[in-house]
């Protein structure tokens, strides 16, 4: 079956959970201390001013990816996760792209994002797709701020 990438189900959501505690546990030792947005996915993600893909490999959930409001101008990227057979396959690449043509057709005009340095693909691929650095706009886990103009 195919790879393909779409808007997530109510039942999708346990299973986007574990690709998110997975790829958490893989990269910190422990999973997400902020989980709160991921206990109330539909009002933090919830169209129009968010959306939450998943990538699916038939119908199994291997990777994911969110967009939510942080004001009228600006939105987040956010869990942006994919399980190990699944990466530097181009499926981060195509789920960014989506999710940045959401934001843009939801009317944002910049996206941010925060990182850690241990997730050294991932921020090579915000790089390439024109993410700058930016000072801290949180008070989340991350100690790596971007931004880019949409």
């Amino acid at each position: 079956m195919p790879v393909t990438i779409q808007r997530l189900t109510v039942g999708q959501i346990d299973a986007a959970k574990a690709v998110v505690i997975a790829g958490s546990i893989e990269f910190f030792g422990h999973p997400p201390k902020l989980f709160e947005d991921m206990e109330q996915i539909s009002t933090q993600y919830a169209e129009p001013a968010g959306t939450f893909l998943v990538l699916l490999d038939g119908d199994r959930v291997v990777g994911t990816g969110a967009i939510r409001r942080l004001d009228d101008q600006t939105c987040e990227l956010k869990r942006m996760w994919f399980l190990p057979p699944y990466r530097g396959k181009g499926h981060a690449t195509k789920m960014c792209e989506l999710l940045f043509a959401f934001a843009r057709s939801a009317g944002y005009q910049r996206i941010r994002l925060d990182t850690a340095p241990e997730l050294l693909a991932a921020n090579k691929l915000y790089r390439r797709l024109g993410l700058q650095p930016i000072d801290r706009y949180n008070d989340g886990p991350g100690t790596i701020f971007m931004e880019k103009n949409l």
